[in-house]
């Protein structure tokens, strides 16, 4: 069985990540995976980018497949660097640029994946950083069964 967040936590990660975007006044797409990448939630703030919609759920896709934050990988995909020319791979879901993060449980396995677009780079780190921080507290705070299944 592929290891998930429960959808009441992926709504909770995204009011987190919300409430951040409120504050920094910049409308955003937040979507949250499983650990294999597939949708369990996403929302569109008013007013957010319609190209956001699927890159914030491929950031999150990225972050789920290859176990690391989006924005790691953008140096190593530079021409001549090992990994050049990656987001043309995947049928072209792999996202290269900062707001996707992983999501792991206390043993360090992904459970999940957070993605968000609308904003400059930096921005959409800013609020995936709350959702991803919203759910280090969740976990360390509950038992497992409660956040994931």
């Amino acid at each position: 069985m592929v290891q998930s967040i429960t959808l009441d936590t992926a709504k909770e990660l995204i009011d987190a990540a919300e409430q951040k975007a409120d504050e920094i006044d910049n409308p955003m797409v937040i979507a949250v995976t499983n650990s294999e990448g597939n949708l369990i939630a996403q929302r569109r703030m008013d007013d957010a980018w319609l190209a956001s919609v699927s890159i914030s759920r491929n950031k999150a896709y990225t972050s789920a497949a290859l176990d690391m934050p989006t924005h790691e990988l953008a140096e190593p995909s530079e021409p001549g660097n090992s990994l050049y020319g990656l987001q043309t791979t995947d049928e072209g879901r792999i996202v290269i640029f900062g707001g996707g993060y992983p999501l792991f449980d206390e043993d360090g396995d992904v459970v999940g994946a957070f993605g968000v677009s609308g904003g400059a780079v930096e921005q959409d780190m800013e609020v995936a950083e709350a959702g991803v921080a919203h759910w280090e507290s969740l976990r360390d705070s509950a038992t497992p069964a409660e956040v994931t299944n």
